[in-house]
């Protein structure tokens, strides 16, 4: 018999989006799989739309609203597969990705190495998905690949990896004090278990722009800046236990620099402590004591409108002009839904 593949589906208020992810699963090519939702005590339809594909050997769960780790960790706990596909409800599979990784994995037999995939954005329609090839997209050792993360600020999305249930039990549930970039966290301690990652191409995996209010958007509330400093932590303490040398202590102190304007002028507190860490990893400190958060484009507004007025254009206009694309997108998936009736 073929390895079974559990996809486990955490989801909460995504009644807009929770069929087509489900349905997604449903349609994977690969024969001998099982599919958990967990519902993290949605306010909206999302349980009621998850219950309807029981019908289709769905396994629908519900907890009290907690967080999307705890959510992660229940589905887990429930599951009996031999390799995990992580899908979030907003996010969609091509029908043959997890058959192409369970390929190779049959044909290696290491159980220690980690399997991702190719991933492309969109809105609404999957046709028109942007995959963008970045330096993670290769196979690449336990090191090199936090190197290029930390050092890049580049990522892969949480669905295109396909794990061993022996590597995952090895990594340790997801860290449940995290509701922002716990993916990323919980990610890198598989990675430290593992062989090494390989790349699977033509393995794809559809993410969607849900826009500002996604989990995964950083904003100035002060649990995800919380959140956010305990995950860039974690990263730095991940890759330095690996290997603790001048490359990799200078990718850790780009990674602060990225970050650092995540938390100005909101938490100095937390400003501070990165100075400390970016002293620690022998960087310049002065380096991150003049913090400029507007990017090129918005600098010029501050010497006219002042810094505060600059910031909040900033945040505000790049997110009329994702609900500008978003709409165009709608509309025209709509048009094309109508056209098929």
């Amino acid at each position: 018999m073929k390895p079974l593949v559990s996809i486990l589906i955490p989801a909460y208020n995504a009644e807009r989006w929770i069929d087509q992810a489900i349905q997604s699963a449903i349609a994977q090519t690969w024969p001998h799989k099982e599919i958990i939702v967990v519902d993290d005590g949605s306010s909206d339809r999302t349980l009621c739309i998850a219950d309807e594909f029981s019908k289709h050997g769905v396994n629908v769960l519900f907890q009290p609203h907690q967080s999307a780790s705890t959510a992660r960790n229940r589905a887990f706990s429930a599951c009996k597969g031999d390799y995990i596909q992580w899908l979030d409800a907003d996010d969609v599979l091509a029908p043959d990705k997890i058959s192409r990784q369970m390929e190779f994995a049959e044909h290696c037999g290491n159980k220690r190495l980690l399997l991702s995939s190719e991933w492309g954005r969109f809105h609404f329609r999957t046709s028109r998905a942007q995959f963008i090839p970045n330096a993670l997209w290769d196979d690449l050792s336990p090191v090199e690949w936090l190197v290029r993360k930390l050092g890049r600020n580049i990522w892969m999305q949480p669905g295109t990896w396909l794990v061993s249930r022996e590597l995952t039990e090895a990594a340790g549930p997801w860290d449940e004090r995290l509701s922002f970039d716990d993916d990323g966290e919980y990610f890198c301690r598989v990675l430290l278990e593992s062989d090494g990652v390989k790349f699977i191409r033509d393995a794809r995996v559809f993410y969607r722009a849900t826009g500002p209010t996604s989990l995964s958007v950083p904003d100035d509330t002060n649990k995800k800046m919380e959140s956010g400093w305990l995950s860039i932590r974690l990263h730095i303490q991940y890759l330095r236990w690996l290997e603790d040398s001048r490359r990799t202590r200078e990718a850790c102190l780009t990674y602060l620099q990225t970050w650092l304007p995540m938390f100005y002028p909101h938490r100095p507190d937390i400003i501070r402590e990165v100075q400390r860490l970016a002293e620690i990893l022998g960087g310049k400190t002065e380096v991150f004591e003049t913090i400029d958060p507007l990017r090129w484009k918005f600098a010029w507004m501050k010497n006219i409108f002042g810094l505060k007025a600059a910031y909040r254009a900033q945040i505000a206009l790049p997110r009329m002009k994702h609900a500008a694309i978003r709409f165009w997108d709608k509309t025209m998936f709509e048009m094309e839904q109508f056209a098929r009736i």
